[in-house]
């Protein structure tokens, strides 16, 4: 079959996909008492374990801010709304947790490693331990539409229904998301791209897309603090648990392209804080910086690769 096609199917594929996981996702917490907060910061993003948090701190970030533009008709406002003070939370822990990554990879010392990996997964376990407290005490939680396996409708859904959705939905991002990155590596291939920019640049559009467009989803339907937690939250989860697992069984000697998409992530991180702390809707120009930074990241990359 062309690669035209393959990308067509399985970009196809991974929207709906995401419809299935999101409708599942959030009567999962529903059924466990969660906020929007809680379940955008730590059960949607617990499905990117890995990938390059640079592509979620701008592509992404521009994405959700062009759906909520997009969908400003349906959504009442061109502005995104989500929970200021719990996103915010989100970006200033992945705004320290990341530049320990960056200095432990400068400074090669075995023991700093150990240590910082130690600190980075308590650090995570309380941060998700805080955000699930906190959101069981705000009781944010509202019914969502019905629960496309429930065939009744008029009934909360059961767990094994539940449970189906969830997985079939999980399934149909992965699948679609590993169709996708084939594709693309093949077009790469094709042009004589560098292994590396295949694992900086390409690989992560597998990971980090679904989640995305998760986000997307979520934008289209107003639910913007699930829309953005969804983004923050996966950046909070990168930042901590597989750094903590790289500074315990690789070297983790960061190469300079590794370094330029972090730093890249750091940027656009600290762009959202500023846009979010600023209370105004992303205009133009914050949405052509976060684009603008995906971009000059991945050219810098492939120029030093």
């Amino acid at each position: 079959m062309p690669v035209g096609v393959l990308l067509v199917v399985s970009f196809a594929v991974m929207v709906a996909g995401s419809f299935v996981f999101t409708n599942a996702i959030e009567w999962v917490g529903v059924r466990l008492g969660l906020g929007h907060g809680a379940v955008g910061s730590v059960l949607a993003a617990v499905g990117a374990i890995v990938g390059a948090p640079f592509l979620l701190a701008t592509l992404a970030m521009a994405m959700c801010a062009v759906a909520a533009f997009a969908f400003r008709a349906r959504r009442g406002t061109a502005r995104l709304r989500p929970d200021r003070q719990a996103t915010a939370r989100d970006l200033r822990v992945f705004l320290c947790a990341l530049p320990v990554a960056i200095v432990l990879g400068l400074v090669h010392v075995p023991a700093l490693r150990y240590a910082g990996a130690a600190v980075l997964v308590a650090a995570y376990v309380v941060f998700v331990w805080r955000t699930i407290a906190r959101a069981r005490q705000e009781d944010d939680t509202e019914e969502p539409p019905s629960l496309y396996f429930d065939t009744t409708k008029d009934d909360p859904p059961n767990t094994f229904q539940l449970l189906a959705q969830t997985l079939v939905g999980l399934a149909m991002l992965v699948g679609a998301a590993e169709l996708f990155v084939t594709s693309i590596e093949r077009l790469a291939h094709g042009f004589g791209v560098d292994e590396l920019v295949l694992t900086l640049v390409i690989a992560p559009l597998a990971t980090e897309l679904p989640e995305t467009i998760n986000s997307v989803t979520w934008i289209r339907q107003a639910k913007d603090t699930l829309a953005l937690g969804n983004i923050t939250g996966a950046m909070v989860f990168q930042s901590m648990l597989p750094v903590a697992f790289g500074l315990v069984f690789t070297d983790w000697q960061l190469t300079a392209p590794a370094l330029l998409a972090m730093l890249a992530a750091l940027v656009g991180a600290g762009l959202s804080l500023l846009v979010l702390q600023g209370a105004r809707s992303a205009r133009v120009l914050v949405i052509g910086c976060w684009a603008g930074l995906y971009l000059a990241a991945i050219v810098s990359i492939i120029a030093v690769a």
